[in-house]
Parts: structure tokens; sequence; C-alpha cells
């Protein structure tokens, strides 16, 4: 197989069709037993198994598998693949687990069962086939739900249906200068919370932003606020200028709190805004403290007819947490986040926003007040010009495994 046919295979095919199909070439190609692809869901804490080859069934409650303790988990974490003797019946078989994942983005597994151990030119292929099922998936997402449907292992409401919508299509991504990753957990009633970033030519700029109310009233104030900060920064808006527009003749609908955050790619130097946003948290040589700048009014108050535009230090080696009031209110008090930041310092940001998160979920009993946001930004520096990312991921950055042992029963 090689990747022209296989993107050749799953062009030709239907999008619903496309991962079905390189299933198919993969069991034909290699003797498996079977072949399938696992998505991750929108919390990272498990995966959906899209079906195996001949097979995508959307009519049917996704089954959740818990990512915790599993070789799952751990190939996710480390971004390498599993390879492990497993019974399945009374056969003996071997399990070959492959990460899927663009730019740093864990879109999910490819998951073979052969009739005996792989060797290095198999190996091979399955890891750029994976690969390329990375792309294969970001092409055909916005052509059919499946996708969509695969990441939703409980039914969304409107008002989280909108806050989904609002996210960068991707939770996380690498870059050589910088590693980037959110997380959003909702409230039982939808908080208004938003992250987003973009990289450009020259910078990468970050935002958390927190609208007023619940529900569907402040998803549509969140929608409003986006767009607004969007379309500021594609015509050239300076971060001020973001700021200035972000409910500029709305602030009538409510207001919102954020931050927004431009890094220069070339030089590292920073643009900083606060609205009336919590104060980010920095990590620097095992230390985490909180950066106090100064904070502004809310996006749609009268006042300021400007922001202050501020410097915010950051050095290679950096990690800097940005989040919204949701992680610190109610019983969120009980978890010392800068401890929690110091023990997930070894973790990629993909893992450590979503530790951060669940942590603040537990402490409430798995039922928020208000939305809990994380951004997770480990600085590398200006000096890094090149990753390594072959397969989708730059192993330097990758977490490391949860778990050890690796022969068991497949699930």
């Amino acid at each position: 197989m090689s990747l022209a046919g296989t993107l050749e295979a799953a062009e030709a095919a239907a999008p619903v069709e496309s991962l079905d199909v390189v299933a198919r070439m993969l069991r034909e190609n290699l003797g498996a037993a079977s072949v399938s692809f696992l998505m991750t869901d929108f919390t990272g804490s498990s995966v959906v198994r899209l079906g195996t080859a001949g097979s995508v069934d959307t009519d049917e409650p996704a089954r959740r598998i818990p990512l915790r303790g599993t070789p799952y988990d751990d190939v996710i974490r480390t971004q390498r693949p599993s390879v492990e003797s497993v019974s399945q019946g009374q056969a003996s078989l071997v399990r070959v687990v492959a990460p899927v994942t663009n730019r740093g983005d864990a879109i999910g597994l490819l998951e073979l069962f052969l009739p005996g151990a792989p060797d290095a030119e198999m190996m091979r292929e399955i890891g750029e086939t994976a690969h390329a099922l990375a792309y294969i998936v970001i092409a055909n997402r916005s052509f059919t739900d499946v996708y969509q449907w695969g990441r939703r292992t409980t039914p969304l409401s409107l008002a989280a249906e909108i806050q989904h919508r609002l996210l960068p299509a991707s939770l996380a991504c690498e870059a050589a200068q910088f590693a980037v990753a959110g997380a959003l957990e909702p409230a039982d009633h939808v908080g208004g919370d938003t992250f987003d970033y973009v990289i450009d030519r020259d910078t990468v700029q970050l935002s958390v932003t927190d609208a007023m109310g619940h529900d569907v009233d402040a998803a549509l104030l969140a929608t409003l606020l986006v767009g607004a900060l969007r379309r500021a920064r594609r015509v050239g808006a300076d971060l001020a200028e973001q700021a200035r527009q972000a409910m500029h003749d709305h602030g009538h609908k409510g207001y919102a709190t954020g931050q927004l955050l431009r890094i220069s790619l070339l030089d590292g130097t920073t643009e900083f805004v606060n609205a009336g946003h919590p104060w980010p948290l920095r990590m620097r040589n095992g230390l985490v403290e909180e950066i106090t700048p100064t904070v502004d009014t809310p996006f749609g108050f009268p006042a300021p007819r400007s922001y202050r535009v501020q410097s915010l230090d950051l050095r290679p080696g950096d990690r800097l947490v940005m989040l919204t009031d949701g992680m610190l209110e109610r019983n969120a008090h009980s978890v010392d986040l800068s401890e929690l930041m110091v023990r997930t310092r070894v973790l990629h940001p993909r893992e450590a926003a979503r530790t951060l998160i669940a942590a603040i979920v537990d402490a409430n009993d798995g039922h928020l007040q208000d939305d809990a946001t994380v951004m997770c930004l480990d600085w590398h520096g200006v000096t890094q010009s090149r990753r390594d990312a072959a397969t989708g991921a730059d192993l330097a950055d990758a977490s490391r495994a949860s778990r050890t042992g690796r022969t068991r029963a497949a699930p």
C-alpha cells in the first residue's frame, strides 16, 4: 500500500466510507483478522470505535471505551505504536495499535489484529497508513456527521452544540516553536466559554473568553464575540483593535471577559490583553506563579475606548496556562492547580489540559455550575525551527506512558 494509493482509494469512496475502504485495503494487504478506527471523543477520556472493515453504522449509540489504564491510553500519550499478544476467543493474535495524529492533535487510533508479529516493513506501512488516515478524517469530516457522531458519547444540548462549533477544528497543535492544546468541559447549563488559536506566518495568537449567562443566550453571545474577534484578526487588526471590536456596538447584548495573546515566531516578543479575566499561570523551572497583568474592563462594557497591550514574559521551557473562572469557583478551590501543573509537566499540553479539567470535574462530582476551560501552551523558543513529526507528532514532546505491562485479552 503506497501513500498515494491509500489517498486515492479514500478519495474514490463516499466520505462516510473512506475509512472502511482503507481498513479493507489493510486487511487484505497484511492478512489482518480485523482492522478498525477508534476516534477520541470530545473529552479525550475515551475512544469510540467507528466499526471494523465493512461496517460503519450510525444508527446505534457509539461504543465508548474508557482510556484510563488501557494500551490505547499509552499509545495516545506516547504517540508510539503498541504491539502485544492477545487472546480473542480460541485464537492467539497480535494486536497493533497506531496513533492517528496530525500536528499533535490526537484524532484517534488505528487497530489491527494480525496472525503473527509484524516485521519492520509492516510496522512502517501501518504507521504511514495511520498518518494518512489523519488527513483523510480531516478532509472528510466537513462532508458528513459520522465523525461528529463518533466524538459524542453523550448527546449535546443546543447550547453545547453551538459552543463546540465555535472551537478550533483541532484542539491541539504542534509547531517548532511551541505546542498548544485546549480543553473545555461545559457546565450542566452551558456558560459561554470558548478558546481559539491561529498560526500565521510570523505569529501565533491565542484567546480564551467567557460570555455572560447560561445556555443558548450565553452560546449566542459567545458566537458574536468569537465571530468579531476572528473578523478583526483576519483583516489584520492589531491586538488592541481586536479587543476593541470584540463587542463593538453590541454591548447591549451582554458582556464577556477574555484574554488575547499574540507571540512573534521571529523574536518571541509577546502582546497581551486582559479584559476582566482571571490571571494566567506560568510554570518556569518547576515553579508556578500567577501572572498579574493590568486588567481592563470586560468586552461589551462602555469603557475603555482602547485596551492596553502589555508584554508577557515567556522564555523557552515555560508552560503557560490560561483558564476561565469555572476552574476556580465553588468546589474547584479544593484543587491545587499549581501543584497539579507541576505534577503534569511531563505530559504533552494535550494531556495536561485534560487532566486539569478532569480534576475540576471530579471535585464537583461531575456537575459543573460554570464551564471549565484551559489552554496550555509550551513555549520552545524561536531558535527551534524544525520539528520531528514523521508520524504526525513530535515524539520529543510526547507524554510518558501511564502504565506498564502489555499482554492482556483484547477488550
